[in-house]
């Protein structure tokens, strides 16, 4: 299903931070995990959001649906703050967006059967769907997701990893979303089970017009399933474009970098990689280096970088770059792999 050109989610400068508490060894203060993060989802589009564990990619999907409160920025859906909502607005407002996390045995309650987890949902948004008709909506969610109606007096416990994610999928279409946020859905499952998830995703889009924020550490899952592609780092967004214009022409140093480290088929059959190999750790986001984040990592870092932080703006690129001397780097076409020189 095409994209809307109205946003159906859109995040302007959002900051969410986390207080520490002071003790013996460590100090106070506040961890700000997203900083001044800008991005927009459209109605039936799939936006995929990729970085290193803790760039801060969970702590925007739990901020959208309302779990942690920003520090500041807004978070719209369909034009409306939700910061500014009542509890009830919100109570409201969570039936439009839903939740789907990396572990799923870990989201199911272990005491309910498949059936109740589905259930719950509308327990808790009356008059979504008629009591009487609750069993049949179960099976029929169930089939939807490729599951079978005797599935629905079972326990979470007696599923396998890919299964368990077909139910939460399931109880998150039983409240009709018009936006899932998948946070690492598919991270923790095999790779064929994998790509049976994923297909699954694009099915439901293309028959039911939900739009997804796609998380996930893996170039290759986000280039098969996304239209759109944010590159994070040390919670901001450094690259943002369509998934042909970033795969293609990658103009940050550190999407070159995740994209040439990447497994590629020519790692066995002796193919030139064309690795870029970072030096040093990630930063402290309670202290983040001045000017841009990545200049104590970046081979390109000059005595600008540690001055000015860069702006997240098409800079001849093509798509947005936080970057002051971006150098888009060629891949090889449809691969996403950085052609070595």
């Amino acid at each position: 299903m095409p994209a809307s050109a109205e946003p159906l989610l859109e995040l302007t400068d959002l900051v969410t931070g986390y207080r520490l508490r002071s003790g013996i060894g460590r100090r106070g203060g506040e961890v700000r995990a997203v900083a001044g993060v800008s991005l927009t989802v459209r109605a039936g589009e799939t936006v995929g959001l990729v970085g290193e564990s803790g760039c801060g990619k969970s702590t925007i999907a739990r901020t959208i649906v309302g779990l942690v409160r920003p520090s500041s920025g807004t978070v719209r859906f369909e034009g409306r703050d939700l910061a500014a909502l009542s509890g009830k607005e919100m109570r409201r407002l969570r039936q439009e967006i839903q939740l789907v996390f990396q572990d799923p045995y870990a989201s199911l309650n272990p005491r309910m059967t498949v059936a109740a987890l589905i259930k719950e949902a509308w327990r808790i948004h009356p008059g979504l769907v008629p009591r009487e008709r609750w069993d049949d909506e179960v099976r029929a969610l169930l089939d939807r997701v490729g599951l079978r109606p005797e599935h629905a007096g079972r326990y979470p416990h007696q599923f396998s990893g890919g299964q368990r994610q077909r139910i939460s999928i399931a109880r998150a279409l039983a409240v009709r979303p018009r936006l899932i946020v998948c946070d690492e859905a598919v991270s923790a499952l095999d790779v064929s089970v994998r790509a049976q998830i994923l297909n699954l995703l694009q099915d439901l889009q293309r028959d039911l017009g939900v739009a997804y924020l796609f998380i996930s550490h893996d170039l290759g899952v986000v280039r098969h399933l996304c239209d759109q592609v944010a590159v994070m780092y040390l919670g901001k967004i450094v690259e943002i474009g369509s998934k042909e214009s970033v795969y293609r022409d990658p103009s940050h140093p550190y999407t070159q970098a995740l994209l040439s480290a990447a497994p590629s088929l020519d790692d066995w059959r002796g193919g030139e990689r064309g690795e870029i190999v970072l030096t040093g750790d990630v930063p402290s986001p309670l202290d983040p280096p001045s000017g841009c984040r990545f200049r104590t990592r970046c081979w390109r870092a000059q005595e600008r970088c540690r001055d000015e932080e860069p702006a997240l703006v098409d800079r001849d690129t093509g798509h947005p770059v936080a970057c002051h001397f971006p150098e888009p780097i060629p891949t090889a076409a449809g691969t996403g792999r950085l052609v070595k020189e």
